[in-house]
């Protein structure tokens, strides 16, 4: 379905159509209706489906411009997914007279709160920023007429759940709340079950195979060769942006000190840098400054960067959900990507088990350790030693 089908303010619709959006998305198409028609909503998708712009549209379109007061509240994890969130919303709302407006720890607050105090319709927060401003007061939610949840199963691993049920509450009048998610936890269902209301629900992700626009790349290395193969990879590889992500913030600042050697245009992030170093490495790498960018799992969520062809996970995931947040930062709407996991020795049966359970079509470069492996099982399987029997001086096969 086209988004000039539906019935869109032109100023929106023209918005929209100068982002390059015409033809909608699975999850835009299922929930655009819901949320345009005021339920609540929980929904699985997974990153880079379009989400973002799924509840903005119908969002931008619920507020009154004439009302000087937050009428839309939008919780997300990272200070990172703030600002692009916002952005999105900016860009779509650019033709009304709708106010975006994001906080996060970091910032200054002195410039949040004369911004909070001028006008604000839209509000995207995360957490911590959030409840600090309620405690102080500087914030009301008295006309706040929906809500959403983004990323909802991040939100709560670090054990946000009763502060995102405490800000829920602030919300006094009655409201819409969207529930955005790619797993759905224990938490998300308490969640779900305790804050909206009669809510409707769609699943995009269940059952479904790795998305076909990702190529998986695997390869069985020795921890020593790992550097001159990932050098030698992207070198004859044709690469517009990679992203390479590493399990700890001094690997990343290890591997930036090695690949900027090799390599022109190389940026790191991680959690470690100011929020400004960090903020400044994030509108660099959308705006196509740095080609190749280190980085620790702060990059490994939810962000949309448009043109990255290749990822590369430099250590092993820590679990198939991170895995799958990872490579969804390439082959996002439809385009071709491609993810390159280095696998070693300890991590054969973790490779194995994520292969299987994310039913992952893998191409090895190099050897196939699982391939051999099996075969390995199979022979032992075959082979029946042989031992021998003293008390009648033959021997058998041993069971």
């Amino acid at each position: 379905m086209k988004f000039s089908e539906l019935n869109i303010p032109s100023n929106i619709l023209g918005a929209i159509e100068k982002m390059g959006y015409e033809e909608m998305t699975p999850v835009q198409e299922a929930a655009y209706p819901i949320i345009a028609a005021g339920h609540d909503l929980c929904a699985l998708a997974e990153t880079g489906s379009g989400k973002t712009a799924a509840c903005a549209i119908p969002l931008i379109q619920k507020v009154d411009p004439e009302l000087n007061a937050i009428q839309g509240l939008v919780i997300v994890p990272t200070r990172e997914l703030c600002i692009q969130y916002v952005t999105e919303i900016q860009h779509i709302a650019r033709r009304t007279n709708v106010v975006p407006f994001a906080v996060y720890g970091g910032f200054d607050k002195d410039i949040d709160i004369a911004k909070l105090k001028h006008g604000v319709h839209i509000l995207v927060a995360t957490p911590g920023r959030l409840l600090d401003y309620l405690y102080s007061g500087v914030l009301s939610f008295e006309h706040v007429k929906c809500a959403i949840l983004d990323e909802a199963d991040e939100l709560l691993k670090v054990g946000f759940l009763e502060d995102i049920e405490f800000i829920l509450s602030c919300i006094i009048r009655e409201h819409q709340t969207l529930l955005f998610s790619a797993t759905m936890p224990e938490d998300i269902k308490k969640l779900a079950h305790d804050c909206l209301r009669d809510p409707r629900h769609i699943s995009l992700i269940t059952e479904r195979k790795a998305p076909e626009s990702i190529d998986h790349y695997f390869t069985y290395q020795h921890p020593k060769d790992k550097l001159d193969v990932l050098v030698k990879y992207l070198k004859e590889e044709d690469v517009k942006q990679a992203l390479i992500f590493c399990n700890a913030r001094h690997v990343v600042d290890k591997m930036y000190g090695s690949i900027r050697k090799e390599f022109e245009s190389v940026g790191y992030i991680h959690a470690g840098l100011s929020q400004d170093k960090r903020s400044s490495v994030f509108r660099q790498f959308k705006n196509m400054k740095i080609r190749y960018l280190l980085a620790s799992d702060v990059a490994g969520r939810g962000l949309d960067f448009s043109h990255v062809s290749h990822v590369v996970n430099w250590s092993m995931p820590r679990g198939r959900e991170l895995y799958t947040h990872r490579t969804g930062r390439t082959g996002r709407m439809g385009k071709k990507g491609k993810a390159l996991t280095f696998v070693t020795k300890p991590e054969l049966s973790d490779i194995r088990e994520l292969i299987a359970r994310n039913k992952i079509s893998p191409c090895w470069i190099g050897k196939d350790p699982l391939q051999a492996n099996n075969s390995l099982q199979e022979r032992k399987k075959k082979k029946r030693p042989f031992r021998p029997n003293r008390g009648k001086g033959k021997q058998v096969a041993t069971p």
